[in-house]
């Protein structure tokens, strides 16, 4: 047993020692990586307000306000986590601004910890 032991030991020896060898024969040339940047429009850069309309302990939509006239048109998406559930939904930004409610597609429930995202798309 103990000759096949050696035996395998010194197998293993010289493929590691192949391997290395190969991988220190290797070529290595650098590359660039390019990226392309635009400007993107913006409506506004003021804050909004955001408000969580709820049913019991769920909530049923997000009204959101005090969108200026300059994004008249775009569509709003909102997106609300409570950690366990996401519910989404979109509405359209009526002319000259103003307020939004979006009714979401789930009624997740009332958590102590949730995440209300918005984005604006357009116009």
């Amino acid at each position: 047993m103990t000759f096949w032991r050696r035996a395998a030991a010194a197998t293993l020896l010289l493929a590691t020692g192949v391997v290395i060898g190969a991988a220190a024969s290797l070529s290595l040339t650098s590359g660039t990586l390019g990226a392309a940047t635009t400007t993107v429009p913006q409506c506004t850069t003021a804050g909004l307000t955001v408000f969580q309309n709820l049913s019991g302990s769920t909530v049923v939509s997000v009204t959101v306000g005090a969108i200026p006239a300059a994004c008249a048109g775009a569509t709003l998406q909102v997106t609300v986590n409570n950690g366990v559930t996401n519910a989404s939904g979109s509405a359209t930004v009526p002319g000259g601004g103003g307020s939004v409610t979006v009714a979401l597609g789930t009624a997740p429930a009332v958590t102590t910890s949730e995440q209300t995202d918005l984005v604006m798309v357009g116009p």
